[in-house]
């Protein structure tokens, strides 16, 4: 054990990698707690099994082979490859070499496992690049992902085939000076590299470390590279921490609540708004009272604020993927309307009021909002309700509730429906049902020739 600058620096980086991640995400659960409240912590068991059938079992992934199979490549390796995470830590923070080399035969086979996965990683963020930037694959290169949303993607994927490069290189470049160091006593004498003839790796120990070192240059060069790919590799993630929240694969961390607090019921089933409920029931039953704690509020949803937090986190969660959109009727026709645009707007409109707060308090007010702003009456009316968003979503986002409260405002609030519409529910209103007849003519049909 070595305690030295390098351990204070070390410190440092973790320090401030924390202090701004905390405050970034503290950030975030603020402005997701901007929400209206909703109860999901009923059915317990239920949203245990979509937990982990389809966040931890990745089973809607799959329903697309090639990008599931290498999305699981990616997945897998990023949860375990972590694990040495904690081995880097240790030393960093001790002056340890290779801390968990104690585990002995169990440590071999962990260090190979992840050898082994930090390639399938690379492997699956080559085809993902090649797939955007080669490929050019419709739903990767829409209109709404022109910008930030394409460079973002392309910048992760980088990062992560940077850093798992370093991994593999750092590991091989140990692995070289762990078992044949001794060879070399003079170097061992000018570079003070006696910890690493004790660090416990037998040489015969890996599958790829031997193989890549036979690749790099003498003895005196492999020092170098080995304490260079390990301050990449652990500054990268720092980095990759920091930036996460800013970035699309939040999903990676926010994916997990939002498919265990999905929504249960069956698709297609609307939720009622209580205070009309409350006046449908008083109609019916002149001897009903509405609750006491009942309060009028606005009907439907106009900006962030009035939709419900569970509706917040799905923006945040959203990988913009555009599985939605692909499936999407209305946008395969041509229309207005991409499931994905409107949850990238709704995170979008988020972030400006989370700035908001933060620069003037809890009195921000602006003249923006939701709709209007973010989203056009047409985008919404050009929705069939079919409920394709929903299913095709790999971590259960739920664009259509969004899409039907911002109507609700339309209709409600702003009396604003199209003219199709205004007719339909005059009829209602009127005649029972949506056509022009009177309800005593409603069977006049049974008696035409």
């Amino acid at each position: 054990m070595q305690f030295g600058i390098t351990n204070v620096i070390f410190l440092v980086l973790l320090g401030v990698t924390g202090f701004v991640a905390f405050k970034k995400y503290a950030s975030l659960i603020r402005n997701i707690r901007l929400g209206k409240d909703l109860n999901r912590n009923d059915r317990l068991g239920d949203r245990l099994n979509v937990l982990l059938r389809v966040a931890l079992g990745q089973s809607k992934m799959v329903v697309r082979p090639v990008a599931g199979i290498f999305h699981i490549f990616v997945y897998v390796g990023f949860i375990i490859i972590n694990a040495e995470l904690l081995e880097i830590i240790v030393d960093g923070v001790f002056g340890t070499h290779r801390a968990f080399s104690f585990l002995g035969p169990v440590y071999t086979i962990l260090i190979n496992s992840f050898e082994i996965l930090a390639v399938l990683v690379i492997l699956g963020c080559l085809v993902f690049l090649a797939r955007r930037n080669v490929v050019k694959l419709k739903r990767l290169n829409m209109k709404e992902l022109v910008g930030w949303p394409r460079n973002d993607a392309n910048i992760i994927l980088i990062t992560e085939v940077c850093l798992m490069s370093a991994f593999l290189i750092m590991n091989s470049a140990d692995w070289y000076l762990s078992t044949q160091v001794s060879k070399f006593p003079v170097v061992v004498k000018e570079f003070g590299l006696e910890h690493y003839a004790h660090s416990g790796v037998s040489e015969n120990a890996f599958l790829l470390s031997p193989w890549i070192s036979g690749w790099m240059p003498g003895i005196n060069y492999i020092v170098y590279i080995e304490r260079f790919c390990w301050w990449f590799h652990i500054i990268g993630i720092c980095g990759f921490i920091m930036y996460l929240p800013y970035s699309k694969h939040l999903h990676i961390l926010f994916s997990f609540p939002n498919v265990f607090y999905s929504n249960l019921e069956p698709k297609g089933k609307f939720n009622n708004l209580e205070s009309i409920t409350n006046e449908v029931k008083a109609v019916f039953d002149p001897s009903f009272t509405p609750p006491a704690d009942a309060v009028p509020g606005k009907f439907g949803a106009k900006d962030v604020s009035d939709l419900t937090w569970k509706q917040l986190l799905d923006s945040y969660t959203c990988t913009e993927c555009g599985r939605c959109t692909s499936v999407c009727p209305a946008n395969t026709t041509g229309k207005l309307l991409s499931p994905r645009k409107i949850m990238m707007a709704t995170r979008d409109r988020l972030e400006e009021v989370g700035r908001g707060l933060d620069t003037q308090g809890p009195d921000f007010k602006d003249e923006k909002s939701l709709l209007h702003d973010y989203i056009t009456p047409e985008e919404l009316w050009a929705c069939t309700s079919c409920n394709g968003c929903t299913e095709a979503c790999p971590v259960n986002i739920d664009p259509l509730s969004i899409i039907i409260d911002l109507r609700r405002y339309l209709v409600m609030e702003e009396s604003a429906p199209p003219s199709e519409l205004a007719t339909v529910f005059a009829n209602m209103e009127n005649n029972g049902a949506p056509w022009q007849f009177s309800p005593a003519d409603r069977l006049n049909w049974a008696n035409e020739n």
